[in-house]
């Protein structure tokens, strides 16, 4: 019969819990920790949108020694092991590479993340003024719940493509000085109809319409005069006139800074997490790299939000064409076949969050299978919905893999599914890269709040996936 002192030690020897990582830092470690979440929320606060992200990304990258890819190559230059280069697909992506010691058919060691987040889009024809107000229509993009868009304080970010060719920048919103942006909720008193409608009803997606300008031009000879005040300050501040609404980017999201949570600190809150975190941590970890065995590479891409598609996402050949740009700068003499033996022989980890477990909404989880915030970087084997349906479903020896890097460099990890099986779902690029023949696993932070307008991250995680990234790039 097992005493009891045997029992106890059964226990520890064939058991496992999934730890906190708050409780088991040394106060040195605990110190990088708030360091490395003060420096992210430099970079959500500078990259609110794809084409922000990339610009700092790049600005990091070129700070850290990178080169950029099209100069190597219109300098008939070569690479050799030890190089750090980047090449920037159209102001909205990018992939950074640092050249390995192996020959690059042996494959690369990738984190793929994007940078890419829910928000609202101006539509091409915006501006409208309707009883002495005037609005801007817009189009939602991604996954967002309408309702949690209206009564926030809104900014503007985007570029303008004039009639000239000359491109402006906008960003209204951030500074103290600034003036914010709103779209107007229904009073309660009024609000009968609304609430008898289902959540996802009551706000329509042609009522997400933003509140620009309420002071008229003084003039008695015109209609429309708050609209025209406002082109009139528009134009005076940026030179731009209504049809330029036409061939510009401009995207609403929340104004403000990211926020430390909590009376302890131990949580960021902030827009756009999904899947900036993941971007962030996978940034800083490639940045730290040097002289790897095997290529390493930083991929950050856009539009996963709305599937991958278009020329900045990941469903398009920009990852593959550049990456056999590297393999001729590497080998002139290479073929086609080295390319994809590059690719197919590749390791990634697909850099995306993972739905973090909320107890106000614990119906929705299944316990034993959910990532916690604070307990490190999940792993996700597989997403998709309802049946495992549109997902990658990583192999258990890639996954054994993993684990092993994660081990032995001391990352905290933890493994998670996206909710109960039957409760919904969602997905990420790991099937489009797997679609190479390469190993790929979901692997980044827990969120709170995924896709609203503030979600949360505990900063425990963040260090822990940044020092899972960076162990896995030198495995």
């Amino acid at each position: 019969m097992t005493n009891k002192k045997d029992a106890k030690q059964l226990k520890e020897d064939l058991t496992f819990e999934f730890k906190n990582v708050w409780s088991a830092l040394s106060d040195e470690k605990e110190k990088e920790l708030f360091e490395v979440n003060e420096d992210y929320k430099k970079f959500l606060d500078d990259g609110k949108t794809e084409r922000e992200a990339t610009k700092d990304i790049i600005r990091r990258a070129e700070a850290k020694g990178f080169k950029s890819l099209e100069e190597i190559m219109n300098s008939n230059g070569k690479l050799i092991s030890g190089m750090k280069v980047y090449a920037n697909n159209k102001n909205k992506g990018v992939a950074l590479f640092v050249i390995g010691k192996e020959d690059i058919s042996g494959g690369m060691n990738i984190v793929g993340s994007h940078i890419d987040s829910p928000r609202l889009d101006l539509k091409q024809n915006p501006l409208y003024e309707d009883s002495d107000m005037a609005y801007l229509k817009t189009h939602y993009y991604g996954g967002i719940r309408k309702y949690q868009w209206v009564s926030l304080p809104l900014a503007l970010h985007g570029v303008i493509i004039k009639n000239n060719g000359e491109k402006v920048d906008i960003v209204i919103g951030e500074d103290e000085s600034d003036p914010v942006f709103f779209i107007s909720d229904l009073l309660p008193h009024l609000a009968k109809e609304q609430g008898s409608k289902k959540l996802d009803e009551a706000i329509a997606g042609e009522g997400l319409n933003i509140i620009i300008g309420s002071i008229p031009y003084k003039s008695d000879d015109i209609d429309s005069k708050v609209k025209l005040n406002v082109l009139k300050i528009l134009n005076d501040k940026y030179g731009i006139t209504e049809e330029d609404f036409t061939t510009a980017e401009i995207e609403a999201v929340p104004a403000g800074k990211s926020k430390d949570l909590g009376i302890d600190r131990g949580l960021v809150l902030s827009y756009g997490h999904d899947d900036r975190v993941c971007a962030y941590t996978c940034l800083r970890a490639v940045l730290e790299v040097e002289n790897p065995e095997r290529t390493a590479v930083g991929l950050f891409v856009d539009k996963e939000e709305i599937g991958s598609v278009g020329n900045t996402g990941m469903h398009s050949r920009f990852f593959e064409d550049t990456v056999a740009e590297i393999v001729y700068l590497l080998d002139e003499n290479a073929n086609n076949l080295k390319i994809r033996r590059a690719l197919a022989n590749s390791r990634v980890l697909s850099s995306d969050v993972a739905a973090g477990y909320d107890p106000n909404y614990a119906d929705a989880f299944e316990k034993r299978n959910s990532a916690y915030l604070g307990k490190g970087i999940a792993l996700v084997k597989y997403t998709g919905s309802r049946g495992k349906g549109g997902s990658n479903d990583a192999n258990a020896e890639y996954i054994g893999d993993i684990r092993r890097i994660f081990n032995m460099a001391n990352v905290m990890w933890q493994t998670a599914e996206l909710g109960k099986v039957d409760q919904g779902g969602g997905g990420t690029i790991a099937y489009i890269l797997a679609n190479y023949g390469m190993e790929v696993v979901d692997c980044g932070v827990p969120v709170l709040s995924m896709h609203a307008p503030y979600e949360a991250v505990s900063k425990a995680d963040v260090y822990m996936t940044y020092k899972g990234y960076k162990a896995f790039y030198n495995a």
